[in-house]
């Protein structure tokens, strides 16, 4: 997805390539990613300063580069986080999520496989009351992390 694409559903939005800092997000490949390192070149004779980005997909955990003329606008993801009470683990996998504030129940994502979703279903499978961390950009979501409640 080059800077000049705009995308129509409100899940990115353009900010100049060289405001885009370590830690902060950004869409490589049609991914959305955090930076984790950034380079500046110098001005060419003929041209632009280029920065050289280089990112993690927020979701898959996979390395991504992109360089852009620093000036240029670069797609910015949209990333929101809300964190829920599970309420219960199936057989398949699905988490039962409670939005504490409006009282919602959701069952329509998977525990990770990773070492947070292992712990998140020893934990439960523990009796204890876990918070989990939903992270939601372009049109995805996963369950990212969890904790233990402190209520």
């Amino acid at each position: 997805m080059s800077g000049e694409e705009q995308d129509s559903t409100g899940d990115t939005f353009p900010v100049q390539a060289s405001s885009i800092k370590k830690n902060g997000f950004m869409v490589i490949k049609g991914r959305p990613c955090k930076v984790v390192e950034t380079s500046t070149s110098k001005t060419g004779k003929h041209g632009h300063a280029k920065v050289h980005f280089v990112a993690i997909d927020i979701f898959t955990g996979k390395k991504l580069e992109e360089l852009s003329p620093s000036t240029h606008p670069m797609p910015v993801p949209n990333v929101t986080r809300t964190e829920y009470v599970v309420v219960d683990i199936n057989a398949d996998g699905y988490v039962s999520l409670m939005d504490d504030a409006t009282g919602e129940v959701r069952e329509d994502l998977k525990v990770p496989d990773n070492e947070d979703g292992a712990a998140l279903r020893d934990n439960f499978a523990a009796g204890k009351e876990m918070l989990a961390t939903v992270i939601k950009a372009m049109g995805e979501e996963h369950i990212m992390s969890s904790k233990e409640s402190t209520k």
